[in-house]
């Protein structure tokens, strides 16, 4: 889905060896003698360089400029350096000015989805590409198709591409038609992409309204109710970094100095350091008054009651952590919204805090459905499975530290559903269940959900996942989630969890979303957002290297259990090829 410019954008989609470039060459004459101002967008599948060896610019561009602007007179281009990733497409299309073109026009980009024209050429040997790209919205050919209703042009009329072209702006621009919005946006209109379900369902929910007090020992995973203010300075006092020897920053250059104590951590030299003292100290005690700075001991020669630095070369306040340096009184510490973790519970237990305001835990009832579904651990029924659902759902609010309503499994009887749904909504603040949303179901717990409040049913522009319900029970958010395994855990990580983050106090989460190269072909469907099972590792360079677990089918439980990262594929693509970077989730800590 296009977003990111208003101009009509139409590619010229082919095969290498067609003759794309030549063919675009000799159109744009004659789409500007129409009148036309035109963007033009090339992808190179290679490496490609547009400054000449030699130039200023070339020069200074491979001396380390990241970015090179040159400009003369009559044009000015700027040379960006990307050898982390590929640009986005809809970030280059946001490169062109809008206001000075009338359409942009693209050479390749054909695994994009985006308007095309298909050029083909039968002596090119390839096959056609439009029964599988529905963004492809006509053909130049030097052939004829029998079995496509498209419009279809000679490949060698250029006077009848450009008038489809020509067209093709008129009608996406007139004020009359909104055909714009349906060639530029593959997806159906009854489907919702993931970010829109995910942003709809963020705004239906609130943080939970109670807190309540826990020791620091109880708060791990808890979320902060209150901003955390520090009582006191971090360190509490003036220290040494080391052990070594403290003597004062304005008695530098003696050749020895005379020790008179030794000061372990916990303890203190109360008198003030003289001219030609020093103190023997350890990591962490407290400095002398006036003995600001530190000589490591191992820069020193101690005899008796003696101390040289014949070779240190010493800086006046070296080795000295400064009280407050840290975190100083009266600082912040934490935010209210912060999730709490060992990190943070050792600050605060430095900071001398016994315990702290969090909101309190989140209950989430959930149950699954069916009467082909059976508890595991009974003997197996014929035409039965084993419920699989409710205990991932469990493992996954065990991780975000919700305490658990477990009503089992109920079975297909719509008025002991509604008695169910009524009574989790009144326990729980959250009610989630498994299977009955597809939108085609004729299911017991539509059937219920109708009776008992505001709920839709969506379908998802992603795989797997695609069939979500959500709505209200008594004012309780509702998660009907899909009945296969994998989608699932892919339906609660995209929009669940987010939820459940968000009414448990946490603020501005986000998941952690890296780039990394793929070590074999994925694919998926243009229009829809794929999640593929993937295993990510570091390679011998120190690259992050990303692989599928094998077959992706939903109802294989397997290829989650063998992931550490979800693949995640957006709906302009529909390739990616070996050593190209896709985007993936790790889900460490999430699962």
């Amino acid at each position: 889905m296009i977003t990111t410019t208003q101009l009509p954008v139409l590619g010229f989609a082919a095969y290498s060896g067609t003759g794309k470039t030549t063919l675009i060459e000799a159109l744009l004459p004659k789409l500007t003698q129409a009148g036309l101002r035109i963007g033009m967008l090339k992808h190179a599948h290679h490496n490609f360089d547009v400054d000449q060896p030699g130039k200023d610019s070339y020069r200074l561009r491979k001396a380390g400029a990241s970015q090179m602007l040159i400009s003369s007179r009559n044009r000015y281009a700027l040379m960006t350096e990307t050898p982390e990733s590929e640009s986005e497409f809809d970030y280059l299309l946001s490169r062109f000015d809008d206001q000075k073109l009338d359409v942009i026009l693209v050479e390749g980009c054909k695994n994009i989805a985006f308007p095309k024209i298909e050029l083909h050429r039968a002596e090119i040997g390839k096959p056609w590409l439009y029964p599988s790209d529905d963004n492809i919205i006509a053909i130049a050919s030097d052939s004829s198709q029998s079995d496509t209703d498209l419009p279809q042009m000679d490949i060698n009329d250029l006077d009848a591409i450009a008038q489809f072209v020509l067209n093709y702006v008129t009608e996406i621009t007139s004020p009359k038609s909104d055909k714009g919005s349906s060639c530029c946006d593959t997806l159906s209109p009854a489907f919702l992409s993931v970010t829109q379900g995910q942003e709809k369902i963020l705004s239906l929910v609130d943080t939970v309204s109670d807190t309540e007090v826990c020791t620091i020992e109880q708060t791990y995973g808890r979320v902060l109710a209150n901003d955390i203010i520090s009582p006191v300075n971090v360190p509490q006092y003036t220290n040494s970094a080391m052990d070594g020897y403290a003597i004062r920053g304005d008695d530098l250059g003696r050749e020895q100095y005379n020790v008179v104590a030794e000061v372990l951590a916990g303890h203190a030299y109360e008198p003030a350091l003289e001219l030609g003292q020093a103190v023997k100290i350890m990591t962490g005690a407290p400095t002398p008054l006036n003995g600001d700075t530190v000589i490591m001991r191992e820069q020193a020669e101690h005899q008796e009651n003696t101390v040289r630095f014949p070779n240190a070369t010493i800086k006046r306040g070296q080795n000295v952590r400064q009280a407050g340096e840290d975190l100083a009184i009266g600082s912040d510490v934490f935010t209210k919204g912060c999730r709490i973790e060992s990190a943070e519970m050792g600050m605060l237990a430095s900071l001398g805090f016994g315990e702290c305001p969090v909101f309190r835990k989140l209950k989430v009832a959930i149950f699954s459905t069916g009467d082909e579904v059976q508890a595991p651990g009974t003997a197996q029924q014929s035409n039965s499975i084993y419920d699989s659902n409710r205990f991932t759902i469990m493992g996954l609010l065990e991780k975000l530290g919700c305490e658990i309503i477990d009503f089992g499994i109920l079975q297909d009887d719509e008025q002991l559903m509604v008695d169910a749904l009524q009574s989790a909504a009144l326990q729980a603040d959250v009610v989630i269940t498994s299977g009955g949303v597809s939108v085609g179901d004729a299911d017991y717990v539509k059937l219920a959900l109708d009776r008992l409040g505001q709920i839709d049913f969506w379908r998802i522009n992603m795989r797997p996942g695609r069939p979500l319900a959500f709505g209200q029970i008594n004012n309780k958010p509702f998660f009907g989630l899909p009945g296969n395994p994998v989608a699932v855990m892919v339906s609660f990580i995209n929009f669940v969890e987010p939820a459940l983050r968000k009414m448990q106090g946490e603020l501005n989460w986000q998941p952690l979303k890296v780039s990394a190269i793929a070590t074999e072909d994925l694919r998926s469907r243009q229009g829809r957002t794929e999640f593929s099972r993937g295993f990510y590792q570091f390679d011998e360079t120190g690259r992050m290297t990303v692989r599928t677990t094998g077959k992706q089918g939903s109802g294989i439980l397997r290829s989650m259990s063998e992931a550490n990262c979800l693949i995640e594929i957006s709906p302009s693509v529909d390739t990616v090829k070996v050593g190209e970077n896709v985007t993936i989730i790790p889900l460490q800590g999430r699962i």
